[in-house]
C-alpha cells in the first residue's frame, strides 16, 4: 500500500539513521535525504566546523529550513541529525506529513559508538560518559514523541529495515 508519507529517522548520533536510510530507501525505492549531509553539502563545512566557526544557533537554523524544505516531499527516507527532533517546529511538521521512527539504543551501545566514531560530534566532545548518559536520557523523552519505538539492541541492519518496512506496509 503506497501512502505518500515519508519515513523519518529520529533518535541519538550514532544510532545509524544515516546508514539505516540507506538501506530503507534502497528497499523501498526512496529518496534517501539525510539532513546533517544537505547541510554540510550547501555549507561546504563539517558539522563540527559549522559548530565551531558559526556557533550552534547557526546551525540549528539551517538545519531547520533545510529540513522543513525536505519534508514537503513525499516517499522519502528521512535521517535526521541528533538533535533535529528536539525542535518542535521541524517535529510538528513531522506529525502532520510523515511517519517518524525512533532508533532506540541501549546507552552503552550508544556511548561506545559515539567514542568509537570517526566522526567528531561537537555536542559530545567534551562530555565524559556520565554526562553523555544524561543527554541521552534528556533527548529520549523527546524521541518518545515518534511515531514507532524500534529496540534496536542485538538486532542487525537488515533486521531493522525489515521491521520498519513491516510497520510502513501495515499503516
Amino acid at each position: 500500500m503506497k501512502i505518500n508519507k515519508n519515513l523519518v529517522l529520529v533518535g541519538m548520533m550514532g544510532a545509524g539513521k544515516s546508514v539505516i536510510g540507506q538501506l530503507l530507501a534502497r528497499k523501498l525505492k526512496f529518496e534517501h535525504l539525510d539532513i546533517d549531509k544537505i547541510v554540510e553539502n550547501k555549507t561546504r563545512m563539517k558539522i563540527s566546523e559549522i559548530f565551531k566557526e558559526k556557533g550552534e544557533n547557526y546551525f540549528r537554523n539551517l538545519e531547520e529550513k533545510n529540513t522543513l524544505k525536505i519534508l514537503k516531499k513525499n516517499n522519502c527516507v528521512i535521517s535526521l541529525g541528533g538533535g533535529g527532533f528536539l525542535n518542535e517546529i521541524i517535529r510538528k511538521e513531522i506529525q502532520k506529513s510523515s511517519i517518524s521512527i525512533w532508533l532506540n539504543w541501549d546507552h552503552k551501545t550508544l556511548i561506545n559508538r559515539i567514542r568509537k566514531s570517526k566522526k567528531k560530534r561537537p555536542i559530545v566532545l567534551n562530555l565524559n560518559d556520565n554526562k553523555l548518559k544524561n543527554l541521552m536520557v534528556n533527548r529520549s523523552k523527546t524521541y518518545a514523541k515518534a511515531d514507532y519505538n524500534i529496540k534496536c539492541e542485538n538486532t542487525d541492519k537488515k533486521e531493522l529495515v525489515k521491521k520498519i518496512i513491516k510497520i510502513y506496509e501495515n499503516l
